[in-house]
């Protein structure tokens, strides 16, 4: 299934939705497929509310468990305050009576202010072509690279032996008929596509996964090519005792600043 395929599938029955095979993340559903998955029912359900017109401004993620694949998924939302002007809600997706996946989000509409400062800049990447296309291969790379397009530009690729401060490069979905625009459930799943930016350090493969995920967006999110490049860069802040910390930023491909995002990932090697 394409992506939209599955943001219809919330739409139409967010009580019951199973990832398929081909979204897995090693054992689990990838995370960043279930970050958007969840961010598009709590969208709907503050739709539903009379509350659509407050974008997100911030998304605190926490994978409690890995989502089972081919299992019935219910995706669960609570408002938990409409004030004045942020909306504050959060969402659960549910397996067998537990949750494997959990977003606060905070929602809020545009205040007049007399603040405005430059954001920061994009990397500079090498050409798409001379970046390293990193590819599906059975046995070796997650399934869910079937569904995106990535071009490694900085730093090593995972496992590598490399002590790459920062990682980072082009990256796009994949064989999509539709959507023409993205909006933020896309985005989730083109910054989470990219592997914890620790693993270039390790000279064998080892697992890795996220813990605990925050992101903020830039609004508003103008019209963004659904068939696009986005650039995308990463940089450790402290690793150790089996965890690592980062930051991260999305921007188009023109260099405008889309995503905020800062990570704690477990290595186990």
């Amino acid at each position: 299934m394409e992506f939209r395929e599955l943001l219809h599938a919330v739409r139409d029955n967010a009580g019951s939705v199973c990832i398929p095979q081909d979204w897995s993340q090693g054992r689990a559903g990838f995370g960043g497929l279930m970050a958007a998955l969840l961010y598009e029912a709590i969208r709907l359900r503050l739709a539903e509310q009379g509350l659509g017109d407050r974008p997100v401004r911030s998304l605190a993620i926490s994978f409690v468990a890995p989502a089972a694949l081919d299992m019935p998924t219910s995706f669960e939302v609570e408002v938990l305050r409409s004030g004045k002007s942020v909306v504050s809600a959060l969402g659960r997706a549910v397996q067998a009576g537990g949750v494997v996946t959990l977003i606060q989000g905070s929602f809020g509409a545009p205040r007049a202010s007399r603040i405005a400062t430059s954001a920061m800049p994009a990397p500079e990447l090498k050409p798409l072509e001379q970046c390293v296309s990193l590819e599906y291969i059975e046995g070796l790379t997650p399934q869910y690279l079937k569904h995106l397009h990535m071009r490694w530009g900085i730093g090593g690729l995972p496992f590598s032996n490399t002590p790459s401060p920062a990682i980072g490069g082009w990256v796009r979905l994949r064989g999509e008929s539709e959507p023409s625009t993205l909006n933020e459930a896309h985005l989730l799943a083109l910054v989470d596509a990219w592997p914890p930016a620790v693993l270039p350090h390790l000279a064998a493969p080892a697992a890795g996964s996220t813990l605990t995920w925050t992101i903020e967006f830039m609004q508003p999110v103008r019209n963004l090519d659904g068939q696009g490049w986005y650039r995308y860069r990463a940089l450790i802040e402290h690793a150790a005792d089996g965890y690592g910390h980062t930051s991260a930023a999305l921007w188009s491909a023109e260099g405008e600043l889309l995503a905020l995002s800062r990570q704690t990932v477990t290595v186990f090697g």
